[in-house]
């Protein structure tokens, strides 16, 4: 959630919103919106404050005087009573509006959309396809199945079977060690939520259409463990030398996919269900940006780590989400497309989302609303996709990389006859 003070009193503020795509007019909707508000509060405070005083006076006027006193007080109530549901009604349409506007894009943002992104830097050097893709390559070793997939569950849905899932547990272990050893707190989050959460994380209302909704919307399945690990410390005052806390959080995720329709449907490249290994980080605002770098380099050390080649991309603001200030995306060579995919992305969301978990610090004089940020250690499934590329021998086996092998037990996989 915005800060509507700065909407209103700073011009770059402003700009940097409008730098996201809004609706047109929605700002000055919501400002209309907030004068309402504000306009009708101040009247019920009025009410209140006089109500309060006309009941002080009936207790010490003459018995002749209490009858106008009394009905004095009783028209002021009457009043308030008309003006708390205008109160009310004014407060939630602000709302409304106010979820709707997304965190202003940060000064190092490129302008544009999705094809407007900058390249940072490139690292290592991308290779020739391999004989087969990472779909027919997970097919041959039978790590992949499909088409039972598509017939218990539908579309996007895959099985991994065979020693693809001891890889896919070797790295979730040594993604989970390495940023362990980073001091990230390691944790299992709750993969259902409530509506309220996924709100709070600033993921709804923008995002909804991309959200499995369960038992009639009571409870929602997380596409990230952001989400729970937005809410673990909601609502408190957190003490500033303590900051920043950093978690990792491993959990299955679940998304639609809306909007996707057509696009990288062999494989599990692009999947309904998958897991991941998630940064969290909650920060000191005067920290934050030192903090998001932090991530960024832990996201490079993985892939280096792997090594994989890949690009660092800064995201333009119209491709950016609704929370974040700034995106930085890896995006990892794919031999047998001949281009660079996201692999991970790291984002500071300065505090659009802690406004509205109200998690605060306690600093000099008062409290201040900390930062949060979060980047990906590793969506596993997807890291499976590159791996398969980069890593297949000429006599159609596999080589484990090396940071894998003391986790998988194994050094190499042979394809089955």
């Amino acid at each position: 959630m915005i800060d509507l003070r700065r909407l209103r009193d700073e011009p770059e503020y402003r700009r940097g919103i409008e730098r996201k795509r809004i609706a047109e007019g929605l700002l000055d909707e919501l400002l209309g919106a907030d004068d309402e508000r504000r306009a009708v509060q101040r009247d019920v405070e009025d009410r209140r404050a006089r109500q309060n005083a006309a009941s002080k006076e009936i207790g010490k006027a003459a018995p002749d005087e209490r009858p106008a006193k009394i009905e004095a007080a009783s028209k002021l109530k009457d009043e308030l009573g008309a003006l708390e549901p205008r109160l009310n009604e004014a407060e939630a349409r602000a709302r409304e509006l106010s979820l709707q506007v997304p965190n202003p894009a940060e000064a190092s943002v490129p302008d544009g959309g999705e094809d407007d992104a900058e390249v940072l830097r490139t690292v290592g050097e991308p290779g020739e396809a391999p004989p087969l893709d990472h779909a027919a390559f997970g097919e041959r070793m039978g790590w992949i199945e499909t088409d039972a997939a598509s017939v218990a569950s539908g579309s996007r849905f895959a099985y991994l079977t065979g020693q693809a899932v001891l890889l896919e547990l070797a790295l979730v272990q040594w993604v989970m060690r390495t940023l362990g050893e980073a001091g990230f707190t390691p944790v299992v989050p709750p993969v259902l939520v409530r509506e309220q959460t996924m709100e709070e994380a600033g993921f709804f209302p923008t995002d909804r259409a991309q959200v499995y909704d369960v038992d009639g919307g009571e409870l929602f399945l997380v596409g990230t463990s952001e989400v729970p690990l937005s809410a673990l410390h909601r609502g408190e005052i957190l003490a500033a030398d303590a900051l920043p806390r950093r978690y990792v959080g491993l959990s299955t995720c679940f998304r639609r996919e809306a909007g996707t329709y057509g696009k990288d449907t062999r494989g599990i490249f692009r999947v309904h269900q998958f897991d991941k290994v998630e940064m969290f980080s909650y920060s000191r605002p005067d920290e934050s940006w030192d903090e998001f770098d932090r991530l960024v380099a832990l996201q490079e050390s993985i892939m280096g780590g792997l090594g994989l080649p890949y690009q660092a991309v800064n995201i333009a603001a119209g491709d950016l989400g609704a929370p974040a200030a700034k995106k930085i995306d890896l995006e990892v060579w794919l031999p047998s497309e001949g281009r660079y995919r996201e692999a991970t992305s790291c984002s500071n969301y300065t505090d659009y989302s802690a406004r509205r978990l109200a998690t605060r610090m306690r600093a000099d004089g008062g409290t201040q609303l900390v930062h949060t940020l979060n980047g990906t250690g590793v969506a596993v499934g997807r890291m499976l996709v590159f791996l398969s590329e980069h890593y297949q021998r000429p006599d159609g086996s596999f080589a484990v990389p090396d940071v894998l092998v003391p986790y998988a037990g194994f050094d190499r996989i042979v394809a089955p006859a």
